[in-house]
């Protein structure tokens, strides 16, 4: 069996290219189905993207028009997107967990003409906040979307945007991401720069039209279009769940006899307690008996989960991706590969034509099992930032972007993510790498989840800190525990951690991620333990 599977990939110039292709391929064959069990075909799909665009276009939407949404994972999400490419507007999807701040900072930097919020819940009210936004934004329109959009004539619609090559194609996209700076970053992506990590991604996987792909993160996140982006590709379809939640999806996800169980650490953990509660309560069978693999990605897995889901769950196990906002899945698993690699890395180059360079914290270049800062030159990389200050800095002196990720390749280009540049823990002038001890913990049989962090210490530069989530049923585990633990696994000395906490729960954000930064910022003034 080959490595990468690319026959039965369609291809296009542009999204919307891509949504008739699929159509004109396969136009009755399952596009998605839901939670609430509601179904729509490829040809269905279509035909709504349509009417939708030509709502859209009613309303003053048309090529080159900025257009920012921020909808929960439904049909209509997927919907707006193919009636906004079928336009040629420029979107900018926002993740839902941005409140007045940011969405502000966005809007005006992106320059939004057109604000789409769902209705206000329980939670939080996103038509206030639309409305508080417009108020000091006069050429913006701000429009409420609960799962009803636009519809018109696709008669009335102007002609579709010309179908482009990766080197003339115009950006479409502005995702913003987070990162590490005070205001959000606007990585600006064309539909073939997305398109290429799509392809990438549906080859290693193998996706075919069997495929039932568990879409539970937020379809706003690059991830999500990129997911949108494989299906279109390969056939394969959707189980769309808008909000996950660990005792009910996975009931939703094995009615619909999932295939690709995604999409990271947090959702594989919560399937793997699904399965144990079930062999608790008698029944041996596989929660999902149709399930070829565990798509992950956001962050680097611990090997142990890989195996406890492989041998508990069925499948080859996680078969994860590597990337970010700006370059998405540059790395990937593939099914075919030893369970070696997909216990321990991120996969290879994908596609194929992705370059790396490693780069050691001392400026040279990493040797073949050298760790060092990940750079890359790929096909899906962002055409640089809507802010274009941040450029230079982003870029190296060969043209490579610097993604902050410390890692080392293999001689067969295997690739193994040990960090974060910014979580190095540096301690005596000594690196410490949290990955390391974080892998290491996350095999005690009484640690759930686990993130090491780096707290600021007068006597040693940082410290480390280990935080941790107890497993259900066992009893936390004691500082001195951990560390004869750590000792009996061979951790030096020097990089066991000088600090435990325990919390009921590890804090990730809505993609799956440890949210490292609050971690620091909750223990930063904590008091150096005496022991």
């Amino acid at each position: 069996m080959s490595r990468l599977q690319t026959d039965n990939l369609l291809s296009a110039g542009s999204l919307w290219g891509l949504i008739e292709a699929r159509t004109q391929a396969t136009p009755d064959a399952l596009f998605a189905v839901d939670d609430q069990d509601r179904e729509l075909t490829f040809r269905e799909y279509r035909d709504a993207c349509l009417k939708a665009a030509a709502g859209f276009a009613a309303r003053g939407v048309s090529e080159g028009t900025p257009v920012s949404w921020m909808l929960p994972t439904w049909f209509e999400s997927m919907i707006l997107v193919g009636a906004l490419a079928r336009l040629g507007a420029v979107q900018n999807p926002i993740l839902p967990i941005y409140r007045h701040k940011e969405v502000g900072f966005i809007a005006s930097q992106f320059g939004t003409k057109l604000l789409i919020l769902p209705p206000a819940n329980p939670k939080f009210d996103y038509p206030q906040m639309g409305s508080d936004l417009a108020a000091d934004r006069p050429g913006m329109e701000v429009m409420v979307c609960d799962q009803i959009l636009p519809d018109g004539d696709p008669a009335t619609l102007p002609p579709a945007p010309a179908e482009t090559t990766p080197a003339d194609a115009p950006v479409r996209w502005v995702f913003y991401s987070s990162g590490t700076t005070s205001d959000p970053k606007g990585a600006r992506h064309t539909d073939l720069t997305l398109d290429a990590s799509a392809r990438g991604m549906a080859s290693c996987l193998h996706l075919d039209e069997s495929d039932r792909i568990a879409l539970v993160f937020p379809f706003t996140h690059v991830g999500g279009i990129g997911w949108l982006g494989s299906v279109l590709a390969s056939g394969a379809a959707f189980i769309v769940v808008p909000a996950f939640d660990a005792k009910t999806t996975p009931v939703v996800l094995a009615r619909h006899g999932v295939t690709q169980a995604t999409a990271g650490t947090a959702f594989h953990q919560a399937y793997l307690a699904a399965q144990r509660a079930r062999v608790a309560a008698g029944d041996t069978s596989p929660l999902f008996p149709e399930v070829r693999t565990f798509p992950g990605g956001g962050a680097p897995k611990p090997p142990q989960l890989h195996t406890e889901i492989r041998d508990e769950m069925g499948g080859v196990g996680i078969v994860s991706g590597y990337g970010m906002t700006e370059c998405p899945i540059m790395t990937m698993a593939a099914v075919g590969d030893s369970q070696e690699a997909l216990a321990h890395t991120e996969g290879k180059a994908s596609p194929p034509e992705v370059a790396f360079r490693l780069v050691t914290l001392e400026g040279k270049d990493a040797s073949i099992g050298e760790e060092g800062e990940i750079r890359v030159k790929a096909p899906q990389l962002c055409r640089g930032y809507l802010d274009e200050s941040l450029n230079e800095k982003a870029f190296d002196e060969k043209g490579f972007f610097h993604t902050g990720d410390l890692g080392h390749l293999d001689a067969e280009g295997f690739l193994t993510i040990t960090g974060r540049l910014k979580d190095v823990i540096i301690r005596k002038g000594e690196n410490i790498s949290a990955k390391e001890i974080e892998d290491l913990l996350y095999e005690h049989a009484a640690i759930e989840d686990v993130a090491v962090i780096g707290i600021p210490d007068p006597a040693t530069g940082e410290r480390a800190c280990a935080v941790v989530q107890t497993a259900t049923g066992e009893s936390p585990i004691g500082f001195d525990t951990m560390v004869e633990y750590l000792k009996g696994r061979g951790l030096m000395l020097q990089k066991i951690p000088e600090q435990l906490e325990v919390l009921d729960v590890i804090p990730r954000n809505a993609t799956g991620k440890i949210d490292k930064k609050g971690l620091r910022e909750t223990y930063k003034d904590s008091e150096r333990p005496t022991r």
